[in-house]
């Protein structure tokens, strides 16, 4: 008779070994309420009036429909994150920063704007780039942007969150969308001088052109010195924007 070969006892894994990611839970109140409010407050323009803007607690509470420990919660969240802080005996402050903060912020946004127009110019489709001048289509020589201050403003932060959205990069976004509060609060002040109104548009229609000629060097010089030339004019004029 044949030898049988003995049965080879079966494998078997561990705990350790299984390659297991934790459940994550249902997104809890606090979490909503922060990103509710952190969304709220990016979208305010706490730069166009010299008083302080505050948060109401209560008031909050009944917006969002929620209890108040929830939003206290979430306001500690964005306090630690810089958006907001508790002033004792006055309450919750958005926070505004200082002329030189924003001009810091505005040279770190021109570094990252930059080099997201270096990654559209080597991985965005040509029809997502020309779609970018459907933000200045209404505007012109029969049409002067100085002429429509509030909707030309509109259309240049939108034109400048889709830049970076088209880079296609989560880093930079999000880098992006923590100063975007500030950085968008000067450039709606400085759009309405006509100084500045004057070269935005040609600078805008210039950077789209060089990234529809996919010209990696000269998308990213431009658009670089465009957003330089925001730090530089807050850095001269900062002081004066409030009157």
């Amino acid at each position: 008779m044949p030898t049988r070969k003995p049965t080879k006892a079966p494998f078997i894994m561990s705990e350790a070994d299984l390659a297991i990611v934790r459940i994550a839970p249902e997104t809890s109140f606090k979490t909503k309420a922060y990103e509710a409010l952190k969304e709220a407050i990016l979208k305010m323009d706490i730069y166009t009036t010299p008083d302080p803007v505050m948060l109401d607690e209560r008031a909050l509470s009944e917006r969002l429909g929620v209890s108040r420990t929830p939003i206290r919660e979430a306001i500690a969240m964005l306090e630690q994150d810089g958006f907001v802080k508790t002033v004792p005996r006055r309450g919750i402050v958005v926070v505004r920063k200082t002329k030189n903060e924003i001009v810091d912020m505005i040279r770190a946004w021109a570094a990252l704007e930059s080099m997201a127009a270096r990654l559209i110019t080597t991985t965005a489709r040509k029809k997502d780039i020309s779609a970018l001048r459907d933000f200045f289509k209404d505007f012109g020589k029969d049409r002067l942007p100085q002429d429509h201050v509030e909707e030309y403003s509109k259309a240049n932060i939108s034109f400048h969150q889709a830049v970076l959205s088209l880079s296609e990069s989560p880093v930079l976004i999000d880098m992006t969308n923590d100063i975007l509060l500030h950085v968008r609060g000067y450039r709606q002040l400085t759009i309405g001088r006509v100084d500045r109104t004057a070269t935005s548009l040609p600078e805008h229609l210039a950077i789209i052109e060089a990234l529809e000629e996919r010209n990696t060097e000269l998308a990213e010089k431009l658009a670089r010195d465009h957003t330089l030339g925001l730090a530089s004019y807050v850095e001269a004029h900062g002081q004066e924007l409030f009157t």
